[in-house]
This record gives structure tokens, C-alpha cells and sequence, in this order.
């Protein structure tokens, strides 16, 4: 990680039970010889992130080893089963006041590369009361998010797993869109879909 610029946190959200897989957990599924949480985690630590935080619960312990060594800083949250949003509360009010913004990244998403955070960092204005930075791809909004430090009380507030995406069509006027590509679309969220990742469960 280099900190030129803004300081932007990196969280990663990484608590879920991943339901449609069928039991395993998706987080522990290996692509090329990397678990799914290393490889988003990986990407983060190569950004200009300033730090990065996982938020773990379902099989804490297990996402916790998967990350071993990686110079991480991990968050416990124990109502994960209540949905996405208790995990990104509990994250962002975990940051402080200290960062600019933070960019919020799903460990699901494979495609991600800290070269794909370092651009939504590079459109991201410190100066702006207000910054969304959204990463598109043919004109479809995908993911990681990065939100300015003013959203920070907003999204401790959120409820549900459209939370985000809600706040995010209510200040409109301060998106800023990054057409990115493909890979802020693709999650793993079914076993086909790890097959076509060419990955594969533990065990």
C-alpha cells in the first residue's frame, strides 16, 4: 500500500454465510491457489489504500486463517446473519474520522485488482462535501463503492441489503462514475459460478 493522496480506507466485507452455495463457504473456495477472501484482500493491500479491514463472522476463524500474515486488521461481527448491512455498519464505525473515504469491497468479487481501486481513487475528490465514486461497466453500476468521510454517519444508519444502493440514488449529484469493466459485475454467488471462475470449495 502507498498513501499518496487522499487516505482512503479499504473494507472488506466478508461475514456472510453465502447461502446460494449450498453449505460450503464461497470465501474459502480457492482460485488459482488463493482463497476468494485472499484474492479481494490482496487486491486491496496492492491499492493506495491506507489500510484495509475485513469484517469476518460466519466461520471467523477459517476467514481469519485465509488471511494469515496478510498485514490485515479484522472486525467481528456477530449479527451477520442479519444481513450486509450490520457488516458495513459495524466496518465504517469501526474506521473513525480518520480516512477521506473508504471503499467498500466484497469478498466475492474476484475480478477486483488494486490497479481497479487505485482508479476510483484517482476520481475520488477529497475537496467534495459530498463523493460517490461507483465503478461501471457498459453503463451498469457495480462494485466496490468508494464514499466520501461525509456518508460516513449515512451508512451506519442503513438497514437491509439495499441500503447502499438506496443511498446511493438519493445523492445523485455526487456520483462519480468510472467505467471500469466486466469484473465489477462478477461475483461468486453460486457453484456455477465458481466453476466458471475456475475455482474450487475446500475440502
Amino acid at each position: 500500500m502507498t498513501h499518496a493522496g487522499p487516505a482512503i480506507a479499504a473494507l472488506v466485507l466478508a461475514a456472510g454465510q453465502g447461502r446460494r452455495m449450498g453449505g460450503p463457504n464461497k470465501l474459502l473456495a480457492e482460485i488459482g491457489g488463493r482463497s476468494l477472501v485472499r484474492i479481494v484482500a490482496d487486491a486491496a493491500l496492492a491499492s493506495r489504500a491506507a489500510s484495509v479491514t475485513v469484517v469476518t463472522g460466519h466461520q471467523r476463524e477459517a476467514v481469519e486463517q485465509a488471511l494469515a500474515g496478510a498485514g490485515v486488521r479484522f472486525i467481528d461481527n456477530p449479527d451477520h446473519a442479519a444481513g450486509l448491512s450490520t457488516s458495513l455498519r459495524r466496518g465504517v464505525a469501526s474506521l473513525g474520522d480518520g480516512p477521506d473515504g473508504v471503499v467498500v469491497l466484497l469478498a466475492d468479487m474476484p475480478g477486483i485488482t488494486g490497479a481497479i481501486l487505485d482508479r476510483l481513487i484517482s476520481a475520488f475528490d477529497p475537496a467534495a462535501p459530498e463523493c460517490i465514486v461507483v465503478p461501471t461497466h457498459g453503463g451498469r453500476r457495480g462494485n466496490p463503492v468508494l464514499w466520501s468521510r461525509g456518508f460516513f454517519p449515512a451508512l451506519q444508519a442503513i438497514e437491509g441489503d439495499m441500503g447502499a444502493r438506496q443511498l446511493i440514488g438519493a445523492h445523485a449529484g455526487a456520483v462519480v462514475e468510472v467505467e471500469i469493466g466486466p469484473e465489477v459485475a462478477l461475483d461468486i454467488d453460486t457453484p456455477d459460478a465458481l466453476d466458471a471462475a475456475g475455482g474450487r470449495l475446500p475440502g
